[in-house]
């Protein structure tokens, strides 16, 4: 299995992943993954940003204080994974066994974000009390929590998709896809926020907005035919 890099000279380097490592080779090869990482945790920061300029102390408070239980759902696309597998069984050969291993994660991770998603806005009220919300407060932390809820299933493919995009030899299209989809969120973010005025719920969307982008994308790319390796199936 190879991985093709972009250098900075315009060409491609061919690196074979049973090849030695040299510290330049591992940083062109981990670099896609470490800039999706950081436009990903984007999102809240830019979000706390315009919240608290535009919105107020009170839902700037309600951001921060519903997030961890957010981050907590968005956790199972972080869990599932499974990219290691699947480049491994198509190091041995295995394309269609492969492809059977991608589309399973890919399902199980949509399936499952649906459901706590829903669970989630459900419960959203009864979880915010728990974290100690009241008033004021509570009503923006539900507020928050059930219009981001909309998207979780999309933001657990993101994640999903930021590892199966270098498994299928496409690191630089997986980066493109959450620098978009980044760029989108701030962009709403300062036009929601800052210039319509919505509140709260402008910055929930905006970041609704970019989830999806970053995880509906990869589906419609992946489930086609395409140049890579993967195909959902």
């Amino acid at each position: 299995m190879f991985i093709y890099l972009h250098t900075t000279g315009g060409f491609y380097m061919q690196i074979q992943l049973s090849e030695h490592f040299t510290y330049k080779k591992l940083l062109r090869f981990v670099l896609p993954s470490i800039v999706m990482m950081i436009f990903t945790s984007i999102y809240g920061v830019v979000d706390g940003l315009f919240v608290s300029n535009y919105v107020g102390k009170t839902a700037f408070a309600a951001v921060n204080l519903i997030m961890p239980f957010l981050m907590a759902i968005s956790a199972l696309g972080f869990m599932i994974g499974g990219s290691a597998i699947v480049a491994k069984t198509l190091g041995e050969g295995k394309k269609k066994q492969a492809n059977e291993y991608f589309s399973m994660l890919v399902y199980l991770t949509l399936i499952g974000g649906i459901v706590l998603s829903a669970l989630g806005i459900l419960f959203s009220p009864l979880i915010a009390r728990g974290l100690g919300a009241d008033g004021a407060l509570l009503t923006n932390c539900v507020l928050y929590a059930r219009i981001t809820l909309l998207s979780m299933p999309a933001f657990m493919l993101q994640n999903v998709f930021q590892s199966f995009f270098v498994t299928a030899e496409k690191p630089k299209l997986g980066l493109g896809v959450i620098v978009i989809a980044g760029v989108t969120n701030m962009v709403l973010d300062f036009l929601l926020v800052g210039v319509f005025q919505i509140g709260l719920a402008g910055a929930a969307f905006a970041t609704v907005t970019s989830e999806c982008i970053g995880g509906l994308f990869p589906i419609l790319y992946f489930a086609r035919k395409n140049s890579s390796l993967l195909k959902l199936g």
